[in-house]
């Protein structure tokens, strides 16, 4: 009587330094040192890779901008369109402008944490090749920091340092501008008046009087300016601010002892 042949399936060949599924996993084998023009081309593909994902973070900060000037000039135009129209829209828009400056400073924060890589990448590698008997006397070598930024990514601002930055740059102006037209519409809506009591009582929400509803725009305003000017005074605050960075301040936002304010890494 013959004998039945098995079924099992055949085992999946294991390569050399792996070990079969379901296994006690051994060391992974070394990686064998990449040639110069292996590195280059890694590289470069790493720096096209940085540049579009800062692009695309830089897109999305235009977006939020370009939400809020339209909110702003649509509200103004239906509030000054009638003087029946109520000031309580431009207020709305204010706290509505209020939650796209949020959104626009954690779009902020990542697009800085490209810009800082792509900067070290420019500053070190490429203008390397340009200058290659240049000596690098700046501390921890360029390559470490990059994979160390690599391994722990981490944002080089707090939010509340990229609200700051945004409000100074765009905001600001909105916000001034929404301020500005709420007095007028104050004064001339139904009719021009300048008499302190009558701005009052139309300054008036419903059961909340007027001077409520002043004190609370003057505490709100207030505390957009501390948020700005606080921002300000950290260290590096006007050089981080502009779109460039220069290769010493892309290196301290890379590097060790980097920004504390930041709230940790990236998961």
């Amino acid at each position: 009587m013959a004998t039945q042949k098995s079924s099992a399936p055949p085992s999946e060949p294991v390569l050399p330094g792996f070990t079969a599924a379901g296994s006690t996993p051994s060391t992974l084998p070394g990686a064998r040192p990449l040639t110069p023009s292996e590195f280059n081309t890694a590289m470069v593909h790493l720096y096209r890779g940085e540049v579009a994902r800062a692009n695309t973070w830089r897109n999305r900060l235009d977006g939020t901008t370009n939400w809020a000037v339209l909110t702003t000039g649509a509200t103004l135009s239906f509030a000054f369109s009638s003087p029946n129209n109520t000031h309580v829209m431009i207020m709305i828009n204010s706290l509505l402008i209020g939650f796209f400056l949020l959104i626009e400073a954690r779009r902020f924060r990542y697009y800085d944490l490209w810009r800082a890589r792509i900067r070290v990448m420019e500053t070190e590698f490429f203008s390397g090749l340009l200058l290659p008997q240049r000596q690098d006397h700046d501390g921890e070598h360029w390559r470490q920091l990059l994979a160390n930024d690599l391994l722990q990514p981490h944002f080089n601002m707090s939010l509340t340092e990229a609200v700051g930055r945004r409000l100074r740059r765009n905001y600001s102006w909105i916000f001034a501008v929404l301020t500005v037209s709420w007095i007028i519409k104050i004064v001339v809506h139904p009719t021009p008046s300048t008499l302190p009591a009558e701005l009052l009582r139309r300054a008036a929400v419903g059961p909340i009087t007027g001077w409520i509803v002043v004190a609370t725009g003057i505490v709100f305003n207030g505390f957009l300016i501390i948020i700005a000017l606080s921002s300000l005074a950290r260290p590096g605050a006007s050089a981080r601010g502009d779109e460039v960075i220069s290769r010493h301040e892309a290196r301290a936002l890379m590097g060790p002892n980097g920004d504390p304010t930041s709230e940790g890494q990236i998961q």
